[in-house]
Formats: C-alpha cells, sequence, structure tokens
C-alpha cells in the first residue's frame, strides 16, 4: 500500500523541502519507489534536484486545474527510484482559482489515483501557508511530518498547524495523523536549542522522531549545485541524519 506523507510547516525557512528531498533520497536509497509532489509554487523541491523550471513543461498545476494526467506530468531525476511532479509559476494563482471548482479540496487526491499504485512512497512538499493547495496535500495524504526549526516560536506555529490537521480529520480525510515532527537545525551549542527540544518533547512525547537534523554547511550548500545532500556528501552529518530519519519512517510504517 503507498503511503502519503505531507511535509508541513505553515512557517517557511524550517528546512521543508531540505528535508522532503533528503528523506526521498533516502527512501530511494533502500530500495523504495518515490514520488516527490512540489506543491510549493516557488518550486525549490525542483530546484534542489537540478531541475530548471523553464526547460520542461510538466507541472503539478495542470494536474490539480484538471488540465492534465499525472503520469504525464512526472519526471525521472537524477536519484534512481525517484521521480518529481514539478511546480511551476503558475501555481501560484491556484489557490484564487480553486476557490470556485468542484470538489476543490480533493483535485490533487482524484488526480494521483492512475499513479500512486505504481509508487511506495509519495511524498508532498507542501507551501508555507495554510491555504487550499496544503489543504489538498492533507487530504491526499495518510500522515505529516512537520520539520521544526528550533527556534523560540518553533511551538506557536506548529499549533496552528496541528490544530488545521484535526480540521482536516474531521472534516475531510479520517485517516490523517502526525507521523512525526522533525527538529531540524539543531544546533547543540546553545541553550535555546536543548530548551526548544525539551518543549517539543514534552508537547509531543514519541510523535518526535528519535533522529535530529544538526544544522550543516554540506546540507545547506547540496541545493545550490543542484543535488541531494546525500549526493553531495554522503558522509556529512545532515546527510547521515536524514538516513536515519529515513529508517525511523519505514520501521513507524512497516
Amino acid at each position: 500500500m503507498t503511503e502519503i506523507i505531507a511535509f508541513a510547516n505553515q512557517k517557511g525557512g524550517v528546512g521543508k523541502t531540505t528535508t522532503a528531498i533528503n528523506i526521498g533520497t533516502s527512501l530511494a536509497a533502500i530500495k523504495k519507489r518515490v514520488l516527490l509532489i512540489d506543491l510549493d509554487p516557488q518550486g525549490n523541491a525542483g530546484t534542489g534536484l537540478g531541475f530548471v523550471r523553464a526547460a520542461h513543461r510538466q507541472s503539478v498545476y495542470g494536474v490539480i486545474m484538471g488540465l492534465a494526467n499525472a503520469g504525464d506530468n512526472i519526471l525521472s531525476t537524477s536519484v534512481p527510484g525517484m521521480h518529481i511532479l514539478p511546480s511551476s509559476p503558475a501555481l501560484s494563482g491556484a489557490e484564487a482559482e480553486l476557490l470556485d471548482m468542484d470538489n476543490r479540496e480533493y483535485r490533487l487526491r482524484d488526480a494521483l489515483e492512475q499513479v500512486k499504485e505504481h509508487y511506495d512512497y509519495i511524498l508532498i512538499d507542501c507551501p508555507p501557508a495554510l491555504g487550499y493547495l496544503t489543504l489538498n496535500a492533507l487530504t491526499t495524504a495518510n500522515s505529516v511530518i512537520v520539520p521544526l526549526q528550533c527556534e523560540f516560536f518553533a511551538l506557536e506555529g506548529v499549533q496552528h498547524l496541528v490544530n488545521t490537521i484535526n480540521e482536516v480529520q474531521k472534516k475531510w480525510n479520517p485517516e490523517l495523523k502526525i507521523l512525526g515532527v522533525l527538529l531540524t537545525m539543531y544546533d547543540k551549542r546553545y541553550g535555546l536549542t536543548h530548551a526548544v527540544e525539551e518543549d517539543v518533547r514534552k508537547t509531543f512525547g514519541d510523535r518526535v522522531f528519535k533522529t535530529v537534523v544538526p544544522r550543516n554547511v554540506r546540507v545547506s550548500e547540496a541545493p545550490s549545485h543542484g543535488k541531494p545532500a546525500l549526493f553531495y556528501d554522503f558522509n556529512s552529518a545532515g546527510a547521515q541524519a536524514y538516513l536515519r530519519v529515513a529508517t525511523e519512517i519505514v520501521e513507524s510504517i512497516d
């Protein structure tokens, strides 16, 4: 059965896209069939895998709008076993367009019916906002991973997301669950990091991943080279952390 995971946090700059790319790569490395969907109009997931948006016509925009089939818009990546359904600038207007569309909460879910059986994991990189694009991701997904930067206001923003997930469970997708909260940009030198970790683990308990993703220069550099961290520097602390997170994911699902 396909596991569909949304990576969501209404706050930007928390490592959401980096996490989606590197967990996808890690899952592909253990022979899982992976589809990454870039639902963020900024298109950073595609850029981080070496795609230039102007160089291809494929896009999740036409799929959500019912103008194209999902299968015709999926691209192979440099990562063996991982494909991508890329973003496009047109996606920035999707929020307004979806307002007047029938079945607007389920456009992505319905569009993926024809392709999801080809994958073990479908990962959805959500935009940093709680609009209709993120709602489509949450009605499509089985579970949510919340990347959370170790900073002062971290928990405040996550509570809004948790409230949204609860609403989606009640109204649209009763199967949705929080797979885990992932602490990112973790810097053990700072007392604030430890304070945030303590608060997050107290609030979410065993729903917080055991692995934390350290603040790591090699992980930060990798997207500018169009590579996942595991390809850019496999032995870096960040790449190894994402491999451990992927193992936690597989163990929790299998």
